[in-house]
Formats: C-alpha cells, sequence, structure tokens
C-alpha cells in the first residue's frame, strides 16, 4: 500500500511489510496529516479512535522528531540491519475502551520505532509484556512486532510522546505539540477505564497534566510520584485509580530498583481495581 510523505508529498510504500503477519496500516493516502502544532489540534479533535491512531502514525508536527526518526529507520542497528523499520509515530495500541491504561514517555528509537507497537522490541519491553503475561493481561509472554499475535486482555497502552526522540529526551516544545494527541486519545478511553499505569515519572506528570486539561480534579499540591503510589481521580467521565511504576528500563531493572515481584504487584493492583475487586472500589 502506498502513503503520502508527510513533508515532501511524494507517494512511497508503507513500511508494513508483507508476509510478516503485520496488521494493516492504520493510514492511507488520504489521511490527513499535522505539520505543525496548530494542524495537531486541529485534527485531534476526531471522535474516532481509529481515524486519530492514522493522524497520529503520519504526524510530521516536529521537524527534529521526523529527521530523527526516519533516519534512524535508514541507518538501523546492525542487529537488524536486515528488518524493516516502521520509522513513523506510534499510535495507541490495545483495547479500544480499557479497563486499564498504561502510559510511558515515547517510543525507543530501536524499538517501537522499529517495530511499530509502543514498548515493542527492546529489552524494557521485554520485561514489561513477561509480567502483564504473568498477571493475565496479555495473551503471550513476548512483544516482537506489530503483527505478532499478542493480545491485551481489557488494557491499552499510549505514549505521551509518539515518536522515538534522540537521547530518548523530547523538548518541551515537542512533549507540548505532541500532548493534543495524547489528551484526545485519553479522552475517548477515560470512559471504560478504571486504572491507570505510570510507567516513570515524565509518564506521571504528562498524565495529571492531561486530566487536568480534560476537568478531572486532580489533587492540589500534586502527588509525587513513586513506585505503586495510587491515587483516586474524578473526572468527568467516572473516577480513576492512578498508579505509579517504576519504568522497566535495564537502569532499573539491572539494579534492582525494579524486580519482577514489585512490576506484578502494581500490575494485579490495577487488575484488582479494573474488575472492581480491590477494597473500597
Amino acid at each position: 500500500m502506498k502513503l503520502r510523505h508527510p513533508l515532501t508529498g511524494e507517494l512511497f510504500e508503507s513500511p508494513v511489510p508483507a508476509g510478516t503477519g503485520w496488521p494493516e496500516d492504520p493510514a492511507a493516502v488520504g489521511t490527513l496529516v499535522a505539520r505543525d502544532a496548530g494542524e495537531v489540534v486541529e485534527l485531534a479533535r476526531t471522535g474516532d479512535l481509529r481515524e486519530l491512531e492514522a493522524r497520529v502514525s503520519v504526524c510530521a508536527a516536529c521537524p527534529r522528531l521526523v529527521e530523527w526518526r526516519e533516519e534512524v529507520a535508514v541507518s538501523k542497528r546492525k542487529s537488524f540491519a536486515d528488518q524493516p523499520y516502521w520509522g513513523r509515530p506510534i499510535p495507541g495500541w490495545g483495547a479500544p475502551d480499557p479497563r486499564i491504561l498504561i502510559v510511558g514517555l515515547a517510543p525507543a528509537a530501536n524499538g517501537g520505532n522499529r517495530t511499530g507497537r509502543v514498548f515493542t522490541g527492546d529489552r524494557s519491553g521485554d520485561w514489561l509484556f513477561a509480567g502483564l503475561y504473568r498477571v493475565g493481561l496479555a495473551s503471550q509472554p513476548t512483544s516482537e512486532h506489530a503483527g505478532d499475535g499478542l493480545h491485551l486482555f481489557g488494557t491499552r497502552m499510549i505514549a505521551a510522546v509518539r515518536c522515538a526522540p534522540p537521547a530518548n529526551k523530547p523538548t518541551p516544545a515537542e512533549r507540548d505539540t505532541c500532548a493534543p494527541w495524547y489528551r484526545r486519545e485519553l479522552e475517548l478511553v477515560l470512559p471504560s477505564t478504571r486504572a491507570i499505569v505510570c510507567l516513570g515519572k515524565f509518564a506521571y506528570d504528562a498524565l495529571l497534566t492531561a486530566l487536568v486539561a480534560l476537568g478531572a480534579d486532580v489533587p492540589r499540591p500534586r502527588p509525587k510520584f513513586g513506585h505503586a503510589v495510587e491515587y483516586r481521580v474524578p473526572t468527568p467521565y467516572g473516577d480513576v485509580t492512578v498508579l505509579g511504576c517504576f519504568h522497566p528500563s535495564q537502569q532499573n531493572t539491572f539494579t534492582g530498583k525494579l524486580t519482577e515481584e514489585m512490576l506484578d504487584a502494581v500490575m494485579i493492583r490495577a487488575k484488582e481495581l479494573s474488575t472492581g475487586e480491590a477494597n473500597g472500589s
């Protein structure tokens, strides 16, 4: 399938590789493309989650991120030199009406930027999905690429920034430009969501900012991020419980700052909250 390049306007083949079982590309030639912050605001107003995913997947509003994600997709890491790279923004993924939402910072250059799915294709994702499988939220313990047959049960994943940033650090301007995509997706899934797990402080802060913008009653002063912290937040779409979790980065997992037992405990708590089994729910 052909797509239109968001910067040059030229037609090119979708990076979804044939014969690998990848799902159909969410975008098409006619998908509307945001080329600056104002257009992101305008195009994020769609009420259709699938259309939002398509528009996110071709966004070109941040020139530095567009250049970086495409450069990495061409140069590639040596160990992945024979593999196709997605090289585009990463939409949210999972249940369209989740009970649990897992939020992170941004896709990794040789992880989600390569595989086409957030939290997929790197060591952090390996750790995360093994945990989700252990607690019954994922159909398999591995996540290799966007068509590997993995399914999430009542769960969805989104990132605050949709493109892989250099050094894993988006600028404040890039974060703010991407925020309308994030807020709109959050708004569309909040009616069914009962627990939100934030992987790391950046994800935690971005979520609180988005919830405030959507009219949620976030406590003041804002609660500080910490592993296994939780608090209930009234929103216009019902109450949700926000949970903090250390990011499953190698820096945290290799040092023991985050263990399998710690990760599982947070995910089990989210599952309890999502099913109404938690105390006080």
